[in-house]
Formats: structure tokens, sequence, C-alpha cells
């Protein structure tokens, strides 16, 4: 998109963002209608990732999962322009953090200690990162891949980054820790990206062999990081929970494809409990194992 384009935009994504949430949830219905029934979009692809993920589940069952599936897709894209404008406390009301999560990472604090967080594309990662930042006492790192287009680049940055949360770019990653390993932080992995075949741990996971970064558990085990596993479960439409578990305490004493086996196994547990707020629209298993 054009300069002018991105500026033309600009003021329809805040009118978004601004609406009322019975207004805002109506329009994601609307958006449901369009991407789902009339433009079909990545309905090939959703299909196919269910059907061999879940091979015991008849048609219907997963058409059923499907349609949930892009609602909760367009629920995800809007919620997402909301963390415009969305005030501090609307923010923690619409994605919580439980008692357990909270202690943990007042516990890993109160220690000293900083943490390494892995999650999926599950429930709404985005609200959950501005939530944390506003909760807990530790600096929030998020690694991300920096758009194409610069100026939806800065539009995100600035999103994910307005209650406090700070960001590394993913080549950037390892530079950026070392540079903070003094300060007490938390740094989010989102684990369940595409890596390329060579070279990634490849496991089974959702009845398929899938190719898994090493990154998460390689960069635990170099700074021997604490690994907090983070579910971001919808308990309602348009509201959130935010559960952590410790996955690994002593990363540096794990074997190796332990902790990478951990995350996938946990992810796989949350999607299998609620399917449809999962990203079945990612071309998860371009790659065959060789």
């Amino acid at each position: 998109m054009s300069t002018i384009g991105f500026y033309i935009t600009l003021p329809l994504l805040y009118l978004i963002s601004l609406l009322p949430f019975p207004i805002f949830y109506i329009v994601s219905d609307g958006v449901y209608f369009l991407l789902y029934r009339v433009i079909g979009y990545r309905k090939k692809v959703v299909y196919e990732n269910l059907k061999n993920s879940f091979p015991e589940k008849t048609h219907e069952e997963l058409k059923a999962i499907e349609k949930k599936f892009y609602h909760y897709l367009c629920d995800l894209f809007l919620e997402t322009l909301k963390t415009l404008t969305i005030s501090k406390k609307e923010a923690v009301r619409r994605c919580s953090f439980n008692e357990n999560t909270k202690r943990i990472f007042k516990e890993l604090y109160d220690e000293k200690k900083s943490c390494i967080l892995v999650m999926g594309h599950f429930g709404n990662w985005e609200w959950a990162g501005n939530s944390f930042s506003l909760i807990n006492p530790q600096q929030l790192y998020v690694i991300y891949h920096p758009l194409s287009n610069k100026h939806f680049d800065k539009l995100m940055y600035d999103m994910r980054s307005r209650f406090g949360t700070k960001l590394y770019a993913m080549k950037d990653t390892m530079r950026e820790m070392v540079r903070n390993r003094y300060e007490i932080n938390a740094t989010a992995f989102i684990a369940d990206q595409t890596p390329s075949p060579e070279g990634a741990y490849w496991t089974t996971f959702l009845n398929q062999d899938t190719p898994v970064f090493w990154g998460t558990e390689k960069i635990a085990q170099k700074f021997n990081y604490p690994v907090v596993y983070v579910t971001v479960n919808r308990v309602k439409r348009g509201f959130y929970e935010v559960n952590t578990e410790y996955l690994v305490t002593d990363p540096k004493n794990t074997k190796e494809g332990e902790i990478s086996e951990l995350h996938t196994r946990k992810l796989e547990r949350d999607i299998i409990a609620q399917p449809e707020v999962w990203l079945w629209s990612h071309r998860r298993w371009k790659y065959k194992r060789k």
C-alpha cells in the first residue's frame, strides 16, 4: 500500500477502534460474512489443516470448528485494532491474569530472575502482551517479524508498545537479550511459526510431522532463564484469561529437544481443548520431513 493509501485508511482504523464493544462486534460479524461466506479466505487451507489434525472428527464437526474459527479470526483482527484506543482499565478487564499467573511472575521478580515466555498463536496474544505490561513488574520484550510496509510496521509497533511492552526484531533477539541481561525481564517467544525444515526440531504435532524452531530452547539454555508456558484462554467473546505454568526451571540441565517437546505438547493440549482459537489459516505444514 502506498503512503497516500495508508493515510486514507488510518482514520477508518481509528474509527473502528473507537466503536463501543456491542457495535464493534456487530462490525466483526459483518466482516465474518464477507471473509467466510463471500471471499472464502483460505478456506481450503483451514479445512485441510483441521482435517489432518483431527482425523477422528466428522465433516460436520470440522465445519462447525471452521465456522467458529472464522468468527474468532475476525474478532481477533478487530480486537487488535482496539489496542489503538483501548484504556488501561479496559485492557486489563478484557484480558486478565489469574492469581496463579500473577504469583509466578511476582515470584520470579522477587528472586531477581528473568524468564522466557513461550506461547502459540492461541487466543488473543496481542491483548495478553498489553495486559502483561500493566499487571506484572517485569519489563516485557516481544519478538516480532517487522512488516514490509514501513507505515503499517510502525503502526503495529506503536500498538504493541503502547502500555510499555518493548519489541525485538527476530534477527536482533540474541544481541538485544545480551544487552539487557542485567535487567529483570521476560522475553516472549511465539513458538508455533514455521521454520525452514533444515535444522529444525522435528516432532509430531496434531497428528502431523512438524518442524519447530530451536530458538526458544537454545536461548533458554544459553541464558539459563526459567521457561514459562503461557496460555491465553478465550473465556467468552471479547474476554480472555492468561494462565501460566513453569515449563522448565533449569534449562541448562535439560536434554536436547526436551524444551521444544514440552512446549509443543502444551500447545497441542490447548488446541485440542479449544480448537477454534488457534490460527488455522497459517500454512503450518507446508514442509515435509525428509
